[in-house]
């Protein structure tokens, strides 16, 4: 492998890591990887109407209550941030 495919390979990944927040980068701490996982998963519940569906019916209860607790967990979705320790 060449210098020139690793720069381009490097310049990719940046790329990719620009355009989509959910595949991370260097800096990205623990909370904020669970974080995005979390909120995608929701939106994936919420977006296909089988998957909410079941949750509903798992839960017994309405899929539009279902999908308003799935929209209101995407707001904390683990919770309060840890404190940040500045250096």
């Amino acid at each position: 492998m060449q210098a020139s495919d690793r720069f381009n390979i490097n310049s990719q990944l940046e790329h990719l890591q620009a355009k989509y927040v959910g595949t991370g980068h260097a800096d990205l701490n623990r909370f904020e990887w669970a974080v995005n996982i979390q909120r995608d998963s929701y939106a994936s519940y919420v977006g296909h109407y089988p998957l909410l569906a079941y949750f509903a019916i798992a839960e017994n209860e309405s899929i539009g209550r279902e999908r308003y607790n799935f929209m209101q967990k995407m707001l904390l979705p683990c919770g309060l941030p840890p404190e940040r320790e500045d250096d």
